[in-house]
């Protein structure tokens, strides 16, 4: 499949698409498959390329694993476990930091876990460190190989209590898969609580778990000792969802999102009409649309759930850019996601980024130097441009973009965007898209 892609834009989105499980759950949920005794089956999974990574890395630990990619089904039979090599481990997962989370289940299942050098210093890369001191606090070893790292459980893994400084997604999953099966009670305080990790938890329960939630983000985690298989249904993924909400704002289009639930877009949504963008929530889905008319500037503050979640931001900012008036963006989870901006201003948008927190609160990245606040000038048109996608969600911002824009522009390095959007060469093309 190529990496690249021309578009001819200026042409409205209108159309009817299907939106399947979210990524970043659907991984999460097949590593967790690794705690059960017995089968289980995934529902409602995506064919995105992190599906694939996931697989890969469950076979080569000896899962018996099915993917339907059709049916959207993916079953897991883990009763012949096996360790794995680090040198296979890195063939699969490539940059991928899905590998430290199998870590936990492995360390209950096997005993042992390995952890392949994913490039530059292991113990050094601070999100990896992260989650090494958070296993080795429930009890893991590790020891530095000549490839990676290994990790043992010479005594077991038994539970912990832990402060997140941040209510970190990541942290919080690693916490759950591995506090279900260690050996008394585990207590997650300022845990995040996006409607992911509640699927999580909802799917760890399935299992044998037993887990409750407080309303001040403290996690409570009883250990059991034996897990089984599950049978679920992925929630839909919001952020593919709001980005071709988005696309339709941008391009003044018509968009019917079949599988997008209300439910975990309440917050999009309220911002998503103050803008000047319409939708009707249908069965079994949501249709976004631009009513007609000016786009109204706004004052937005990313935040963990329940607030703007950062995954919304790109490809909101696109159709901001159409907006008449100033608009401010202040970024407060990712320290550095402005940069997918700089293409946006070769193609004509207005702007402008700054290291002061412009919002209602100083942030944690206040005092560091980083840009990560932004002022939008709106409207401005946009003209066709040669861009290089430079992350998934920056990527699909800029497809964004292109569409949006008069004449053609040529977008290279889009491989990046399957790993999370589904078929969306396809989607655009059911959408009346000018793609080659």
């Amino acid at each position: 499949m190529s990496d690249s892609i021309r578009i001819h834009g200026g042409k409205p989105l209108e159309g009817e698409i299907s939106v399947r499980g979210a990524k970043n759950f659907v991984s999460k949920a097949m590593v967790a498959a690794l705690l059960g005794s017995t089968p289980s089956m995934l529902r409602n999974v995506p064919d995105i390329r992190d599906v694939g990574v996931v697989s890969g890395l469950l076979r080569l630990h000896g899962v018996d694993l099915e993917y339907d990619v059709e049916a959207g089904t993916v079953s897991m039979d883990t009763t012949s476990l096996n360790p794995a090599e680090a040198i296979d481990i890195a063939a699969h997962a490539g940059s991928s930091r899905i590998p430290i989370l199998l870590c936990g289940p492995l360390l209950h299942r096997l005993g042992e876990a390995v952890i392949p050098d994913l490039g530059g210093c292991l113990i050094g890369d601070r999100p990896i460190d992260f989650h090494l001191e958070i296993l080795k606090k429930f009890g893991a070893t590790v020891e530095e190989s000549g490839d990676g790292l290994h990790l043992t459980a010479p005594h077991g893994l038994k539970g912990i209590r832990h402060e997140l400084s941040y209510p970190s997604v990541g942290a919080t999953e690693q916490l759950l898969l591995t506090a279900v099966m260690a050996e008394g009670i585990t207590l997650l305080e300022n845990a995040a609580v996006e409607p992911e990790i509640k699927d999580l938890i909802d799917t760890l329960q399935k299992m044998g778990a037993i887990i409750s939630v407080d309303t001040d983000r403290t996690i409570q985690i009883e250990g059991v000792k034996e897990m089984r298989g599950y049978d679920h249904t992925a929630l839909c993924d919001r952020i593919e969802v709001a980005s071709w909400a988005s696309a339709a704002l941008a391009t003044k289009g018509n968009i019917l999102v079949h599988g997008a639930q209300q439910r975990s877009m309440g917050t999009f949504l309220n911002v998503f009409r103050k803008v000047g963008g319409e939708f009707d929530v249908v069965e079994g889905g949501i249709r976004f649309y631009h009513p007609g008319g000016e786009l109204h500037s706004i004052a937005l503050q990313t935040d963990v759930h329940p607030g703007f979640m950062t995954d919304w931001q790109q490809p909101l900012v696109v159709a901001l850019t159409q907006a008449t008036g100033l608009s401010i963006v202040h970024e407060t989870v990712y320290e550095q996601r402005f940069g997918f901006t700089k293409a946006l201003n070769a193609m004509g948008a207005q702007v402008q980024l700054f290291n002061e927190c412009l919002g209602d609160r100083t942030c944690r990245f206040g005092q560091r130097n980083f840009k990560h606040s932004a002022v939008i000038s709106g409207p401005t048109p946009l003209t066709g441009a040669d861009i290089v996608v430079p992350d998934l969600r920056g990527g699909f911002s800029h497809l964004i973009a292109a569409l949006a824009a008069t004449g053609t522009s040529n977008v290279s390095g889009i491989g990046i965007i399957d790993r999370g959007y589904e078929n969306f060469r396809a989607k655009l093309v059911a959408l009346g898209a000018s793609i080659e």
